[in-house]
């Protein structure tokens, strides 16, 4: 779990307990906690008056504040981000509960519209807040299979299959006109010299390759690029509006409208948080002092898939003063199980198709309409 290294100043360890009960309280209940509070609910082994001074102590190093003249105090952002920098403990969710999710999505096809959204919704109702996904795609796209066929003339169909399941197709007119037997032959050594290889690799590869191949190599390379570059990032989202009237302001709630609702803004969010990382936890807190449009909101987000092939994101946002521990832990769990859902997908899918005497859908000839 990463959180943002901001040097946070280092609390004796009464008063870390101390504030840990004080970010406990007001996410369980958000009311301001007092001295008297917390001295008579929880076994502290000190006075009410030694409590107070310690969190005097809490609210001048910026950890606590007193929201108007009532003798409570709440959490700051710089409290939060020390409870969840260094006093939340490991909080993962229970056998019950994982069975619960996994059984969610029993049944349902990888990476598909439905599955997107049984995961928004599962990962809102077990974290108790707002939740966003983000459709898995390429971060390279690799080669899989081609297809040439001859159509009229000069004029063939390339179909270019890429792993993922990505198809593109593109008419191309050749210098000259070549029978389909040798443009059987061409795209047969393409596919066996160009499996898994991004588009420069391919364009690499086809530097050794003869004419014909060379060109069709090059042009598979530039469909490569292309669909590298006009990817649609899908987002799919559940329970914001059970969450709107948590926040103290309205402000709060817009702007977790506007995160919602503003898939730029959103995307521009995911790509300078989001870690590299596969199934690494994230809080971002406040906005971290970087976005004054999250200030009022908390999120916590994972990115889920295959390592430098497949990814996308999972992550929950509310109020600053929502349940961390169970809001990771779901986060977490949730992620991981993507991921490894998408490896089992993937890793089938590249093994060779048993002999029963049909060719695999994916490598079949495609037949002009």
């Amino acid at each position: 779990m990463t959180i943002d290294d901001t040097q946070l100043p280092e609390l004796t360890k009464r008063q870390e307990e101390i504030l840990s009960l004080i970010v406990r309280s007001y996410t369980q209940s958000p009311e301001p906690i007092s001295s008297k509070y917390l001295a008579e609910n929880f076994n502290l082994g000190v006075s009410s008056a030694t409590v107070r001074n310690e969190m005097a102590v809490l609210e001048d190093l910026g950890y606590i504040t007193a929201p108007h003249t009532s003798a409570g105090r709440i959490p700051t952002e710089i409290g939060y981000r020390y409870f969840v920098k260094r006093l939340l403990d490991a909080s993962d969710l229970s056998a019950a509960e994982q069975s619960r999710i996994t059984e969610k999505f029993q049944g349902k096809a990888l990476a598909t519209d439905q599955w997107m959204r049984t995961t928004a919704t599962t990962l809102a109702r077990a974290s108790r807040i707002a939740a966003l996904v983000t459709a898995p795609i390429a971060e390279t796209h690799r080669f899989k299979h081609l297809e040439l066929i001859a159509i009229q003339g000069r004029l063939i169909l390339m179909v270019l299959v890429l792993h993922g399941g990505s198809v593109n197709q593109q008419m191309l007119t050749l210098a000259e006109a070549v029978p389909q037997a040798r443009l059987s032959e061409v795209a047969n050594q393409i596919n066996i010299l160009c499996l898994g290889l991004n588009a420069n690799e391919v364009r690499m590869k086809g530097v050794s390759m003869g004419m014909l191949e060379r060109e069709i190599a090059d042009l598979a390379a530039d469909l490569m690029d292309k669909a590298d570059n006009n990817q649609t990032i899908l987002i799919y989202r559940d329970g914001l509006s059970e969450i709107i009237n948590s926040f103290d302001n309205t402000e709060g709630a817009q702007q977790a409208v506007r995160v919602f609702e503003e898939r730029a803004f959103l995307n521009t969010i995911l790509a300078e948080i989001l870690s590299p990382l596969v199934n690494r936890v994230q809080v971002i807190i406040a906005g971290e002092g970087r976005w004054e449009e999250l200030k009022h909101l908390s999120m916590v987000l994972s990115r889920y898939g295959i390592p430098g092939q497949m990814s996308g994101a999972v992550g929950v946002l509310g109020p600053t003063r929502i349940d961390y521990g169970r809001a990771i832990s779901t986060v977490r769990y949730i992620s991981n199980l993507m991921s490894n859902m998408m490896l089992n997908l993937y890793e089938g899918d590249e093994q060779p198709a048993e002999d029963s005497g049909e060719t695999p859908e994916d490598t079949s000839p495609v037949k002009p309409s």
